[in-house]
């Protein structure tokens, strides 16, 4: 099952009917809907694809930063996201947990209201991936940290 069949599923009928009302968004955008009976408030519907298509990069990085941008403009506090485009989009795991992990340290860095941070994987791949690249950005700005110049006091 896909993402959006089983938030669709499990949210109701509300939720569908929203995305209807919205009608079809550009590729590397996202928008808001309510969280129908989901525990979440909202959901965003990020699209990195059209239907039947594949996911880019480009399309990955613009849909996870627009996401971000409407979590910030509604003053949402935490945000959970899947690894967008790696089902029926065939989009690489290790680039999307890299490409994903870039958008977000960017977004985190200019100031949000966002204070949690999810990524909702669904196989031991998945998580590999994003740990693995969780820990290759920690280390280079541990390493970057590490050679800046002391401030004088």
């Amino acid at each position: 099952e896909t993402v959006a069949g089983a938030i669709a599923r499990a949210g109701g009928p509300q939720i569908q009917a929203e995305c209807r009302a919205i009608g079809s968004i550009e590729v590397g955008d996202a928008v808001i809907t309510g969280g129908g009976k989901l525990p979440a408030r909202f959901v965003i519907h990020a699209a990195s694809m059209r239907l039947g298509g594949r996911t880019s990069a480009e399309s990955l990085r613009g849909s996870t930063r627009r996401s971000l941008e409407i979590a910030n403009q509604r003053g949402l506090r935490s945000i959970a996201f899947p690894a967008v485009g790696t089902g029926i989009a065939g989009f690489p795991l290790d680039d999307c947990a890299r490409i994903m992990l870039e958008e977000l340290a960017a977004h985190a860095r200019s100031g949000t209201s966002l204070k949690e941070a999810r990524f909702v994987l669904f196989s031991p791949d998945a998580t590999t991936a994003f740990r693995s690249e969780a820990e290759r950005a920690l280390s280079r700005r541990d390493q970057e940290e590490r050679s800046m110049p002391e401030r004088p006091r």
